[in-house]
């Protein structure tokens, strides 16, 4: 039987302007074919409320009722993926009755772990309903809710994921993969046990950096920070956060590791501090896996970042390759990855387990809205 062809889409906490679009042919067990992915730019009118969502989210925190602008904002985000989707179907030459399904992340406006006292709160604006309807494509929505509900993490979903990009090159547990988007996190896995946990913040603190100081949306190629010098002293007690050596299963929120960190330094330095962060904190991580690898596979947007690499060789201790050196699309992988947990969700697969969200068991996740 020819497995089936699902989309996935992801837009990260970094608001890059873009979702990203991949398509592959699997059953949420085997990749049988990678297809055509793309960075479909948002309208420009879209970025602006997205950014203003996540700034009322944090004013809200979980109390009293949602902000107005989370209901503008899931429409917004939700038409404009889904008539990027059927643009990116009709340039590759396929029908909505070509795709098994949509893996619809949505967009995380805030993400509260969960602690010893209180149960994990995770907030998605996306409305499967409606990207269903306008694509004519059953899809898979809110994958972190029924996660968070069972006392888990509700994140990092892509582990089941990268261990088949690891089991497809013959990876043991010598080799990680490390995902480096607004937060930074590991999964690795000796071929019977997976585990996965955010390290720390990755490009979220230093692209705010760089915006609160009117340069752009973000360092392209850490030009800004390899012309700073990293504040070593400050960088001492920064990894002293408990955060950094608490045992996995663990998540963050996008904000918990903010660009406040690096205040009273100038731009440059302010830059190189928070990469080295960033660096830093990834070797903390490797110190508590059950092997600590001896490479890094290295997907998301600050894999182009030369300078955070470099970093992450050196005060991590590990080679840090991008994803592209091992034959992955590294622009794509989280998005496939949600194409992925998509088919795993219709075939009541797990996508969660014990040693990565913390589970109590393993376990699926997802809403299905049919078309």
């Amino acid at each position: 039987m020819t497995m089936p062809w699902a989309i996935g889409l992801m837009t990260g906490t970094v608001l890059d302007g873009n979702v990203d679009i991949a398509m592959i042919r699997t059953d949420g067990s085997e990749i049988a074919e990678f297809g055509p992915w793309e960075l479909a730019p948002y309208p420009e009118h879209v970025p602006p409320v997205l950014e203003e969502a996540l700034k009322q989210a944090r004013l809200w925190n979980f109390e009293g009722p949602e902000p107005a602008i989370f209901a503008e904002a899931e429409a917004l985000l939700t038409r404009a993926q889904s008539e990027a989707v059927n643009t990116f179907l009709k340039k590759n030459g396929m029908a909505a009755s070509d795709v098994a399904a949509i893996g619809f992340h949505g967009q995380t406006v805030l993400h509260r772990a969960p602690s010893s006292s209180a149960r994990g709160k995770t907030r998605q604006l996306g409305s499967g309903s409606l990207m269903a309807r306008i694509t004519g494509i059953d899809t898979v929505f809110d994958f972190r809710t029924a996660d968070i509900e069972a006392g888990g993490q509700g994140a990092p979903l892509s582990a089941i994921y990268h261990a088949g990009m690891l089991s497809s090159i013959g990876a043991g547990p010598e080799t990680a993969i490390l995902n480096l988007g607004g937060v930074a996190n590991v999964s690795w896995t000796d071929g019977e046990t997976l585990v996965a946990f955010d390290t720390g913040p990755a490009n979220a603190p230093v692209n705010d950096w760089i915006k609160a100081h009117g340069r752009g949306a973000f360092d392209r190629d850490g030009k800004i920070a390899a012309s700073g010098k990293a504040d070593e002293a400050r960088l001492q007690k920064l990894l002293g956060h408990p955060y950094l050596v608490a045992p996995y299963p663990k998540s963050l929120d996008r904000f918990d590791f903010g660009m406040q960190m690096a205040d009273g330094l100038d731009l440059e330095d302010g830059a190189a501090t928070l990469t080295a962060f960033t660096a830093a904190a990834v070797g903390k991580a490797l110190d508590i896996l059950p092997v600590r690898p001896e490479r890094l596979i290295v997907c998301g947007g600050g894999r182009r970042n030369p300078v955070m690499l470099a970093e992450i060789s050196k005060r991590a201790g590990v080679q840090a390759d991008a994803a592209e050196k091992a034959g992955f699309r590294g622009d794509a992988v989280e998005a496939e990855c949600f194409a992925y947990l998509a088919m795993r969700r219709l075939n009541d697969l797990p996508i969660s387990f014990p040693t990565t969200t913390g589970v109590p068991a393993q376990m699926s996740g997802g809403r299905i809205a049919r078309a």
